[in-house]
């Protein structure tokens, strides 16, 4: 049986095939521009670069406490930090970062993505910052000096120290709070309240009196207060460490002889003149437990916050006889120590004459 071909009715198939495949293929490729496209649009605004932190390759942000979205958003804003806020907020939105807002010091990248950005900022995974203090004098310069390097103000620490049950809870009163705060470099997180940096200080204070030197207390028979109250004075008195522990052997051998201590840095603190560079008769006649010409043993308490050196030296004493000291006329930052007041009459008329040439009368 011959059987039948008709081209017109193949062709016509063949060419409705053909527009069907072409159709599928056409709508494929634009369905996969389409996915491209936005699969592109997607990564910009999770993963391309958002953040510029100018001619540094990072940035510390700080986001106080009881922070909204609004404040975050003012404070990236603010310092310029976000080149496409509206991608910022997008991914911020997506994230659920608005009812995360998480206090605290954060350290961005330059071209940090929105995704990554947003990701720290809501994990409250901040960076710790080191926070240094040393040569303080009184709570007032400690309370400004702390509250330059973390969230807590000045005023939030000085009602602490002035908070009668509170230093009850850390073993100490004002005139002793110093003992608890041993100068050095901690580190802390940005947004740490005044209690908690206090609380801090009594535990790492813990850790310092812990092991030899609680032996040497008992050795020496004196308790911490004690011991950082002679060591501020010492502080004050030279800054040579290598000096340090003969200067306390000095007071030492005063407070042990019952004799007046003399000590004119507790006068420049009576006075409340940190400016005074030299100590006049006049200045002996104030009436203050701090003047320790006029009151016998040691003053309240600290005149300053002494370093660690300067504990060490009290803790570790030198054993001598010398009852006397004074600056030295050449001004080397040392001493002329003397046994008698003989001695002692020779080396300080030798100073005040240095000083006269100087200039320094006051």
């Amino acid at each position: 049986m011959t059987e039948y071909y008709h081209p017109r009715y193949s062709n016509g198939h063949s060419r409705r095939k053909h527009k069907s495949v072409k159709f599928i293929f056409l709508s494929t490729l634009l369905l996969l521009l389409i996915i491209g496209a936005a699969g592109w649009k997607t990564y910009n605004l999770f993963f391309e670069s958002n953040v510029y932190t100018g001619s540094q390759p990072e940035f510390f942000v700080q986001i106080p406490t009881g922070s909204k979205f609004e404040d975050v958003k003012e404070i990236l804003y603010t310092n310029g930090l976000i080149i496409n806020r509206k991608n910022f907020e997008h991914v911020s939105k997506f994230k659920k970062y608005k009812n995360a807002v998480k206090p605290g010091r954060y350290k961005v990248t330059d071209q940090m993505g929105n995704l990554e950005l947003v990701g720290l900022l809501r994990s409250g995974n901040q960076t710790a910052l080191n926070v240094i203090f040393n040569n303080i004098r009184t709570p007032e310069q400690l309370a400004s000096h702390i509250a330059s390097q973390i969230e807590a103000d000045s005023a939030s620490i000085i009602m602490l120290i002035n908070d009668s049950l509170f230093l009850d809870s850390l073993g100490v009163t004002r005139n002793s709070v110093f003992s608890i705060l041993i100068p050095n470099t901690y580190e802390f997180y940005w947004n740490t309240s005044a209690k908690a940096f206090l609380e801090r200080m009594k535990r790492e204070s813990e850790k310092f009196w812990s092991g030899e030197r609680s032996n040497l207390l008992d050795k020496i028979k004196m308790n911490r207060h004690e011991v950082i109250t002679l060591a501020s004075i010492v502080e004050k008195e030279t800054n040579k460490n290598d000096e340090k522990a003969r200067v306390a052997g000095v007071y030492m051998n005063r407070i042990k002889q019952g004799w007046l201590l003399e000590a004119d840095p507790t006068l420049v603190f009576a006075h409340g003149d940190f400016e005074i560079k030299r100590v006049l008769n006049i200045h002996k006649l104030i009436d203050s437990p701090y003047n320790t010409y006029m009151y016998r043993g040691l003053p309240p308490g600290p005149i300053c916050l002494p370093s660690i050196s300067a504990i060490d030296a009290v803790l570790n004493y030198e054993n001598h006889d010398y009852m006397f000291f004074c600056a030295s006329d050449d001004f080397s930052g040392y001493h002329s120590f003397a046994r008698t007041l003989e001695q002692h009459g020779i080396n300080a008329s030798r100073y005040r004459a240095a000083l006269n040439r100087r200039n320094i009368y006051k």
